[in-house]
């Protein structure tokens, strides 16, 4: 069973991966069924969730919220993270999509997503994008009331470059959490440009979105090289599967980021929880980023 940890100084204990709930609404769940899934993740150590108020057309928190009134005792097992930021057409008001950052649209969202969870307090709430016309002085007046006021424990960010992150830092009096970036074998852009550089020097771990690519690494023809390598590393540690292997080479980078799992089925969840006891060697490392990229180190 895997252990909760810290996961920044001051920051937050999470489990060591984290249940994303994205799909939720593609999984076509009903209420106690979401309910006997949050249980099975549980009972693994998986107590981390992670929504956006923007995901399944703006229904997923208040879908997963059904889940949590039919069964009041798991929300204090539960570590609930969501974000804010994005506004997408699925409204009508939005005549186009956009990146919204204001104090008001900011403490709106999060007064949302506690109606919609059935809460009194957020664990942690990110801000989703990066958004070029964001207010670093605005967006910190509403992160501190909200944690003044008790409604948000945590804040952090996601898809923040290292100066984005370091600009919103500076307005605050408390640390940033974390920020939530994609990170797999199929999008390495953050593991040379000085974003896991950061997390290390804060010592704060990175929650890792699309770790399989969004379903590109079983089905674009371009990563059949990819493919191969991790079946042949996957015989070599004894993996069940090539999706443990990819786990386990996120796992490895010494920022120790946290992997979110997109999955509905239980069995690939339980999957994922036991590539935690894999792994893979810097040779064996080299050989899937080798296979990913498509050429060598220089």
């Amino acid at each position: 069973m895997l252990q909760p940890q810290q996961i920044a100084p001051q920051g937050p204990t999470f489990s060591p991966l984290i249940m994303g709930y994205w799909r939720l609404m593609e999984w076509g769940m009903t209420a106690q069924q979401c309910v006997q899934f949050i249980e099975h993740h549980l009972s693994l150590g998986i107590t981390t969730v992670d929504h956006a108020d923007i995901y399944g057309d703006y229904r997923c928190e208040a879908t997963f919220g059904e889940a949590l009134k039919l069964a009041p005792g798991l929300r204090e097992k539960l570590q609930i993270v969501t974000k804010c930021g994005i506004a997408t057409r699925a409204k009508a008001e939005h005549q186009i999509g956009h990146y919204i950052t204001e104090a008001r649209h900011i403490l709106q969202s999060a007064e949302n997503s506690l109606r919609h969870f059935g809460t009194d307090h957020l664990d942690l709430l990110l801000i989703h994008r990066p958004d070029p016309l964001m207010d670093a002085d605005e967006v910190a007046e509403a992160f501190l009331a909200l944690h003044q006021s008790g409604k948000v424990r945590h804040f952090g960010v996601s898809n923040f470059t290292p100066t984005q992150f370091t600009l919103l830092q500076s307005r605050l009096p408390f640390t940033l959490a974390t920020n939530q970036l994609e990170i797999s074998p199929l999008e390495q852009s953050t593991l040379l440009d000085g974003t896991l550089d950061q997390c290390q020097q804060l010592r704060m771990r990175p929650m890792a979105w699309s770790c399989l690519g969004g379903g590109r690494l079983f089905n674009d023809p371009h990563y059949q090289p990819l493919r191969d390598e991790l079946h042949q590393i996957q015989q070599e540690i004894g993996a069940s599967n090539i999706e443990q292997v990819v786990y386990a080479w996120v796992m490895k980078l010494p920022s120790h980021p946290l992997p979110i799992i997109g999955s509905g089925k239980t069995a690939r969840v339980s999957d994922a929880v036991a590539a935690c006891q894999l792994t893979l060697d810097r040779q064996q490392w080299f050989r899937i980023r080798k296979a990913a990229l498509g050429y060598d180190v220089p």
